[in-house]
């Protein structure tokens, strides 16, 4: 029932394995961060503008046209407080698309794991 203890050299050597793949993952994402100069303070804020844009745009027409629906076909149900959700709807799927667009590259596959074999 007991475990027995691996032997010393054995953790010694998880530890450096450990050691090792975390600054190989560091150092890929500074390569990777140098590489990618060009984004700069700006490029956050205009990203954060263009994804405020893309939600608040389909918002506001579903919004005008729901008020429009209401005002010229009366009815029980609120078109605009319908065409509102489809609006934040749509433009959450907007911004999705954008950020997935504008954002970081996927991470490289690690090597770690063929030189473990």
């Amino acid at each position: 029932m007991d475990k027995k203890p691996r032997p010393v050299h054995l953790r010694r050597d998880d530890i450096v394995k450990k050691f090792t793949s975390e600054v190989v993952k560091k150092e890929r994402r500074k390569i990777r961060g140098l590489r990618q100069e060009d984004r700069t303070v700006w490029f956050g804020l205009g990203m954060f503008g263009v994804v405020g844009w893309s939600v608040a745009i389909p918002t506001l027409i579903g919004v005008a046209i729901g008020l429009w629906i209401d005002r010229t076909w009366p009815s029980q149900y609120s078109w605009a407080l319908m065409l509102l959700i489809l609006g934040v709807l749509v433009g959450c799927m907007n911004a999705w698309y954008w950020v997935r667009k504008g954002g970081i590259e996927k991470e490289e596959p690690d090597d770690d794991e063929e030189d473990s074999e």
